[in-house]
């Protein structure tokens, strides 16, 4: 009997009878249904291929590394101007420029060690970034700080201690960059934040990146490297508006503890160094600057692209780089 089961219906509600046989019209109808159900699986398998296809073909689109899409050479970042570019937290001032020569002292902890502290202090105007301190370090990194760089990630752990970062050096002047939405959104926003702050501390100069001069980041990224930002899934880093506005407010520029874009690639894989130099148990530089550079869900910083960027930029604006140098 098993080998007769595959040409009769299911039993029917009345137990005890044996199903009947299909008609030639309904053996038909069930073959055309089949037919239907096989083209839908190759018209599926067949979409899915294409979507697969066009995502491998937008990762290949977004590629990180190389500068090779990059468009013309954007404006000259000297002639931005600084008034439209950053607004005055409290009253009616403008950003002070500009410095002949600059530094800037990354948050790399390349620069344990080095003593360079009186060398930075001997610099015209010294630029950080968000919340590296200096208490404790001085000796590596000095102490003198002409202005800051703060990322809205980073407002309130700058904020809430006063005494290393607003009092410690009354005549540092802070910069707060990010997103509109991120600054003056309806619940909370930053930029109140920091005007209490600025209350608070009347000796405390702060400025905020303008929409318009956000924009223009991005515009800067996409000349430079040809990709689109938000559809790469990534966030420009501190570092990326630390450089820009180095550039634009100082005749030359000298960082120190960046690396260069091949540095990762190169280094010894049991050699480790922790991403900032007042974390020593936070993660490690190549693997944060690795998994940025190529993740593709999520937002992410493209670090080795950015510094791609900086290297091209370095004989148009006068960048140098120490510990390590660049070649």
């Amino acid at each position: 009997m098993s080998g007769c089961e595959s040409e009769f219906l299911p039993a029917g509600p009345s137990a005890g009878r044996w199903p009947l046989p299909l008609s030639n019209g309904e053996r038909e109808m069930s073959s055309n249904k089949e037919q239907r159900s096989a083209v839908f699986v190759i018209l599926f398998a067949l979409i899915t291929i294409l979507i697969l296809y066009s995502s491998n073909s937008a990762s290949e689109v977004f590629h990180y590394g190389s500068l090779r899409g990059r468009s013309r050479r954007p404006i000259n970042l000297r002639k931005w101007s600084i008034t439209d570019g950053y607004v005055p937290v409290l009253g009616n001032k403008t950003l002070p420029s500009r410095c002949h020569q600059c530094v800037i002292v990354t948050s790399s902890s390349h620069l344990l060690g080095t003593k360079l502290g009186p060398e930075i202090e001997r610099a015209e105007c010294t630029i950080r970034m968000n919340d590296a301190p200096t208490t404790g370090y001085s000796a590596d990194v000095g102490n003198k700080t002409t202005f800051r760089v703060v990322a809205h990630s980073s407002v309130f752990r700058v904020l809430r201690r006063p005494q290393e970062f607003v009092n410690r050096t009354p005549e540092t002047v802070f910069i707060f960059w990010g997103p509109p939405n991120k600054m003056q959104k309806p619940q909370g926003s930053l930029v109140r934040v920091i005007q209490r702050a600025g209350l608070v501390f009347p000796n405390m100069e702060a400025y905020t990146v303008s929409p318009g001069r956000m924009r223009q980041f991005d515009d800067l990224f996409r000349g430079e490297t040809g990709k689109d930002r938000e559809k790469s899934h990534s966030w420009l880093s501190t570092g990326w508006f630390t450089m820009v506005i180095a550039v634009e407010l100082c005749d030359h520029v000298h960082v120190y503890g960046m690396v260069p874009p091949d540095y990762c690639s190169q280094r010894p894989r049991l050699q480790r160094m922790p991403y900032h130099y007042y974390e020593p148990k936070g993660p490690d530089e190549c693997v944060t600057y690795i998994q940025n550079e190529h993740s593709r869900k999520g937002n992410h910083h493209r670090f080795i692209t950015e510094k791609r960027v900086f290297s091209s930029w370095a004989q148009l604006y006068g960048i140098t780089f120490s510990h390590p140098s660049w070649t």
